[in-house]
């Protein structure tokens, strides 16, 4: 062969090392590059000249190998390193690293492109993009928090702009009912002066104008008018009720102010307490007279005062009905009994504050174990419906734990508020005992309502779901980051950015939620290192610049060869 193949010989390894010297120089550049994949070079021999076929052995001779000269070498592959980089934590909440296989998936106007930085942040419309504004792609969620699985959108985190409330749906509470306390007996018994109709005719009724009622010492004068404004405040047990009014007209019958101090006192009408009277404002008739009474539930915490300025005819500056302590056939003003009442406090669907008075009285015991009933009440009952939501009953077993409860359902009228209607709460009273102690206590442990908040920071979870927190405590779902998969990565197409995009030979991208379709999980506040080993490209880089060097004096002996040769015609 010529003397000058020597020469393109050596220049191939010339050419195959100075390509993987550029490489290797990459390499380093990238070592401090967020995911970057180091890439490796693989040589092959460029095609061989045969100077000489092989032969044939056979029974007199021993048969020769071909003789074959190689014109050099080339590259015959540059293939990235895609395993994965060590990770380091940062504490940005945007920062994402991927502990597995798998690209994150981005969106811009070169198309959909993949990639291993996780080095995101948020744009001026709380979008997630990535360092060259691509979007990042993932799963949105409804007003729930469920995922939207299916197609593909941008990443939206909207800090301080959405806010969020929740209707209270449960209600936990917590705390010791007093068995060794009296069973509960009597009741608050208000009566008020001798009543008759205007002129003496008779004694009044439900049905009768409260503008024709008149004390019967004054038959003559009627105790209010129209247009007068009757206010009614009071306490029941410990609690001091909110002052409630209520305005005389044409049409105002007795009827209605018996369903008026009701509603304002709070009083379970539905209550059927054997061996006490029926609960309740009602008319004690005797001839022409009637006396208003006011009959109250079971139990010391169901106590009711009126106090002197109880109800009041604001209008007038004057107290038309004279209430005091009274008697209902054999029974007096004497409620007695273990009882406790608490409030607690839920929600509405747009977060609106929700009093719920309850109110536990001892109701019976027996050999197998006490009866508790509590009444609840909540002065935020709207619709004309008035404050009481109803009662029910605790039932405890000999051990002083709960076996049975009945009325836990409360149903709160939201009508004209706004929000959603009604709002229906299930109160838990499973943790409550029923033990001997100095006295009985009841409150709320905990309730899954929350006034209005607004979105203040988030975290995104291994699987890639984004999880945010609001001022008010409560968190939700608000998407879900995507991974892509390929079925032969080094196919991908390398784009710069460390941007990758599909190519004729890694398949298709399957895409999922992490943890799924062979992709790992998601590492928040923290970022992928670049794969490339230092120690490694430093020695590739002496033998590539060995083979330089080499290739080099190839190509210098040759041309010395060639010289002598000329030299030597002349």
């Amino acid at each position: 062969m010529a003397l000058t193949s020597a020469l393109f010989t050596g220049l191939s390894g010339l050419d195959a090392s100075q390509t993987w010297i550029n490489v290797v120089g990459n390499n380093i550049a990238n070592v401090n590059t967020t995911a970057f994949k180091s890439s490796q070079v693989q040589f092959a021999p460029q095609f061989y000249v045969t100077d000489q076929a092989g032969t044939t052995p056979d029974g007199d001779f021993g048969g020769t190998n071909p003789s074959q000269e190689g014109m050099g070498t080339q590259i015959a592959n540059i293939t990235q390193d895609f395993t994965p980089g060590a990770i380091q934590s940062t504490g940005v909440d945007t920062d994402m690293a991927i502990n597995g296989s798998g690209f994150f998936i981005v969106n811009s106007n070169a198309g959909q492109q993949f990639t291993r930085d996780g080095s995101f942040t948020l744009n001026s419309s709380n979008q997630l993009v990535s360092g060259s504004g691509a979007f990042v792609q993932g799963y949105g969620a409804d007003a729930n928090g469920n995922i939207l699985a299916g197609a593909l959108q941008n990443i939206t985190i909207p800090l301080g702009q959405q806010t969020v409330a929740k209707a209270t749906q449960n209600v936990s509470m917590e705390g010791n009912l007093n068995s060794g306390g009296q069973v509960a007996a009597g009741a608050s018994i208000l009566t008020s002066q001798a009543l008759t109709t205007v002129g003496g005719a008779a004694a009044p009724t439900a049905t009768t104008l409260l503008s024709a009622v008149a004390a019967n010492a004054t038959p003559g004068t009627a105790l209010v008018n129209v247009g007068d404004v009757l206010t009614l405040a009071g306490t029941r047990g410990s609690q001091e009720l909110p002052s409630s009014s209520l305005t005389v007209t044409a049409t105002t019958t007795v009827g209605d102010l018996q369903n008026f101090i009701n509603d304002s006192l709070g009083i379970d009408t539905t209550v059927s307490e054997p061996g006490n009277p029926t609960p309740g404002a009602t008319l004690q008739t005797t001839g022409a007279t009637a006396q208003l009474t006011i009959i109250g539930n079971t139990g010391t915490a169901n106590a009711i005062t009126l106090g002197s300025s109880g109800l009041v005819d604001t209008t007038a500056g004057t107290t038309p009905f004279t209430m005091s302590s009274g008697t209902d056939g054999a029974f007096t003003n004497d409620p007695v009994g273990e009882s406790t009442s608490t409030q607690i406090t839920a929600y509405d669907s747009l977060g609106t504050p929700i009093t719920v008075n309850l109110t536990a009285v001892l109701e019976s015991k027996t050999s197998n174990g006490d009866v508790w009933r509590f009444y609840a009440a909540s002065p935020d009952n709207e619709g004309g419906t008035g404050p009481v939501l109803g009662n029910g009953t605790l039932t405890f077993d000999t051990a002083g734990q709960l076996v049975a409860s009945t009325g836990t359902t409360l149903t709160v009228n939201r009508t004209g508020s706004g929000a959603t209607t009604p709002v229906v709460m299930n109160l838990n009273f499973s943790t409550m005992t029923d033990f001997s102690a100095p006295s009985s206590n009841m409150v709320m442990a905990n309730q899954d309502g929350s006034a209005v908040g607004t979105l203040t920071s988030f975290s995104v979870g291994s699987d890639g779901k984004v999880t945010g927190t609001f001022t008010n405590g409560l968190s939700k779902t608000l998407g879900q980051l995507a991974l892509a998969n390929f079925a032969n990565p080094d196919g991908l197409v390398d784009e710069g950015n460390s941007n990758y995009q599909a190519g004729a030979n890694s398949g298709v991208a399957t895409i999922g939620a992490p943890t799924t379709q062979g992709t790992g999980t998601i590492q928040s506040g923290a970022l992928e290192q670049s794969n490339v080993d230092l120690s490694k490209e430093f020695i590739n880089l002496i033998i590539a610049s060995t083979g330089f060097s080499s290739s080099s004096k190839v190509i210098s002996t040759s041309d010395e060869l060639l010289t002598e040769l000329l030299n030597t015609q002349h």
